[in-house]
């Protein structure tokens, strides 16, 4: 990802000591975040290409250069007033003013927020050249069609939105197409993977026969190839693996795992586009752990229970409405390596893919997480506070191991969340993603 243009302005006719003291230890606080521009006085910063203002000195002759600061209003302004990246508390006053006045900044707390910042520009700039590859043939037709034909994420509406909010382009391809290259790959590359993912001591080999083992890597060397030869920066894929099951012996989530180990790919279960999007951008700007689950709320009850093939809700202390079952494929979900605090690569559970499949059981860390999701209009993300409180286990049924989501108001949450596939992404970031929507153009909504 390519570092955001930074343009640094001063407010006085020449740039003061204090600018050149805190412009320089700003620099060494994005370190290689950031390429910056020299400094210009702020009447000169219109029409100058970069991708955000940083004012390292916020004097007093703000309150004289409200018409200056409007025109540099098109890009985000950042207010980076002290060594340490963020802003002075003395500056507020001339934040508010301005804030007053029709004209937003940036002012992050601490240098996490400004690396975050640093970040989602470079998302930004990324966007219009961003692809995401969506594999499918029969959409609805396969497996489980009931479900299958009602999600969003599948109509043309979905793609289009993606193109005009944020500039993603949805590159539609055939499944059955990616099966047949899979199918071509030649023997020795395939043993030649293996050896080497056998050497690097994954946990692949957990009751996975041999077979599903290179029938795995297949399809990820073919996902391989199949990126290098794609327009633009792919910065995601997805399969509609589970309702088209039946087009391939095996299931992408080795290969998921892989190619975001190896290049960065965010992955996309039952090619899910506003799970990727959610994720891109989560991940992306603030580094966080990311995954993608189901919903299973306690409020929902028995069609819940049904479908996971469970019993009953795991025992709770407190209100019961306000816990979530999380679980997919059998397990918690999709966890790359990376992200996981124990991880293993298992034979599948779900009976509508293939015995030759595969599906990993894994754990992100307990404790705060936030549920976030973006909106069927692209423009905003759903944001929900919570805690996994630990992991579950059902034998005999599709939720072999699923975590135990916690939030503050579980009927609230049900009434407003955007769609049962989530991202469930590592620590409290409620402020961070309100932070970095502002640089994307996004609203954020809390529920």
């Amino acid at each position: 990802m390519a570092t955001p243009t930074l343009l640094p302005v001063y407010l006085e006719p020449e740039p003061s000591a204090t600018f050149h003291r805190i412009f320089a230890a700003l620099k060494d606080q994005a370190g290689d975040l950031a390429t910056w521009l020299e400094p210009v006085q702020i009447a000169q910063a219109p029409g100058i290409a970069a991708e955000a203002i940083v004012v390292p000195d916020f004097s007093g002759k703000v309150y004289g250069q409200l018409a200056e600061f409007q025109a540099i209003a098109d890009r985000p302004i950042l207010l980076t007033t002290s060594e340490h990246a963020t802003v002075f508390m003395w500056d507020w006053e001339g934040r508010d003013w301005l804030r007053r006045r029709g004209v937003n900044t940036l002012a992050p707390n601490n240098r996490q927020e400004f690396h975050d910042l640093l970040r989602a520009l470079a998302v930004k700039a990324e966007l219009p050249q961003a692809t995401m590859l969506a594999y499918w043939d029969d959409l609805g037709a396969g497996m489980q069609p009931d479900i299958f034909k009602r999600f969003f994420w599948w109509e043309d509406e979905c793609s289009e939105l993606m193109r005009q909010r944020l500039g993603i382009t949805v590159v539609k391809k055939s499944f059955r197409g990616l099966v047949a290259r899979a199918d071509a790959v030649p023997e020795a590359r395939v043993e030649a993977e293996l050896a080497k993912v056998e050497a690097s001591g994954l946990p692949i080999s957990g009751g996975l026969a041999r077979q599903a083992r290179t029938d795995a890597i297949r399809i990820k060397l073919a996902l391989e190839d199949e990126l290098d030869e794609a327009p633009g920066v792919v910065i995601a894929a997805g399969i509609n693996c589970l309702n088209e099951s039946e087009t391939s012996v095996t299931t992408p989530c080795f290969a998921w795992n892989q190619l975001f180990a190896e290049r960065g790919l965010i992955w996309g279960c039952e090619s899910d586009l506003t799970s990727m999007v959610t994720e891109y951008l989560v991940n992306k700007t603030l580094g966080a752990p990311v995954m993608m689950s189901n919903l299973y709320p306690f409020v929902s009850g028995q069609a819940a229970l049904d479908h996971e093939r469970i019993p009953y809700f795991p025992q709770v202390p407190g209100n019961p409405e306000n816990y979530i079952l999380a679980a997919h494929c059998g397990f918690f979900g999709l966890v790359p390596q990376a992200m996981a605090t124990r991880w293993e690569l298992r034979e599948p559970v779900l009976a509508i893919v293939n015995r030759n499949s595969n599906a990993i059981d894994a754990d992100m860390a307990t404790g705060d997480v936030t549920l976030v999701k973006i909106a069927s209009t692209m423009d905003a993300l759903a944001v929900t506070p919570a805690e996994l409180v630990r992991y579950e286990q059902y034998a005999d049924s599709d939720c072999l191991n699923g975590g135990v989501l916690k939030v503050a108001n579980g009927p609230a949450f049900v009434e407003h969340l955007p769609s049962h596939h989530y991202v469930i992404a590592g620590g409290a970031l409620e402020r961070r993603l309100g932070l970095v929507s502002q640089v994307l153009g996004l609203d954020n909504y809390i529920i």
